[in-house]
């Protein structure tokens, strides 16, 4: 059974820019030596437009399994997936995901990275204004001509999240994008993930195992059981932005989201 700690809502506030993602009854299992290893049991997960959605769950349990699958790379064993009602059939730009490691290229510049998706589809000529436009919302205008050697590892992953923008997403799909940063540098990046996502209107859907992380940038948190991931309970997030970590509703949802995952001590 599924705890809803609070009765889920559409925010108010939706962005035409966003997509609607709309996941039911998706199982999927791993092939392991002819054997067949389950990862998620009918999951059933809509996002609205516009809307910031977290997934905790425990290490291994399939969060990143389902973004895989919501990317389209590759489908699921049952249930369906699509986005504003047209089935998941494979990858689109319109659907980007960024993992912990930015994977950029040593050889390329900052905008030689970020100019990848661009190139790919053919569109440079048309929207290459789009590369100044990224780095500009990034914040690395300055650094559009030094290489992957010469950042900071939050630098780098800004890069990462320049490439995914210029393809203007609808949705924003990061898998623990901020897992191997420094402290400091985190919480400077969570801040930058939320004015990025306020400023283009994109849905995004959001891997984490930082319980914190998940209540300071989404609007919709939803915690999932160990393997097969299975929907344990979904919790709305309506407080206002920017959000404080000493908040005393914030520090409440954090113990009940704990409790939730068998680490209320």
């Amino acid at each position: 059974m599924v705890a809803v700690l609070e009765r889920p809502r559409i925010p108010e506030a939706v962005s035409a820019a966003g997509a609607r993602l709309a996941v039911a009854g998706v199982s999927h299992a791993f092939d392991i030596r002819g054997a067949a290893l389950p990862v998620l049991d009918h999951v059933d997960l809509a996002v609205a437009p516009g809307e910031f959605v977290a997934l905790l769950g425990p290490s291994g349990c399939g969060k990143s399994t389902l973004l895989r699958l919501v990317a389209g790379l590759e489908p699921p064993d049952s249930g369906t997936l699509s986005i504003d009602g047209v089935p998941i059939a494979g990858p689109d730009p319109s659907r980007l995901l960024v993992f912990q490691d930015p994977t950029l290229y040593p050889w390329r510049t900052v905008r030689g990275n970020v100019a990848l998706g661009l190139e790919a589809r053919g569109l440079l000529k048309v929207h290459g204004s789009r590369i100044d436009e990224a780095l500009r919302l990034v914040g690395l205008a300055d650094f559009a001509d030094a290489y992957p050697h010469q950042l900071s590892g939050g630098m780098a992953q800004r890069t990462a999240l320049a490439r995914a923008l210029v393809n203007a997403p609808r949705l924003l799909l990061l898998d623990e994008p901020l897992g191997k940063l420094d402290a400091l540098t985190r919480l400077a990046m969570q801040g930058e993930l939320v004015r990025l996502w306020q400023e283009k209107g994109f849905s995004a859907l959001l891997v984490t195992h930082d319980v914190e992380e998940a209540l300071v940038l989404a609007t919709r948190v939803i915690v999932l059981s160990d393997r097969p991931a299975r929907i344990r309970a979904e919790i709305v997030n309506d407080a206002l932005y920017p959000r404080h970590r000493d908040d005393p509703d914030l520090v409440r949802r954090r113990r009940e989201v704990l409790e939730i995952l068998g680490h209320a001590a």
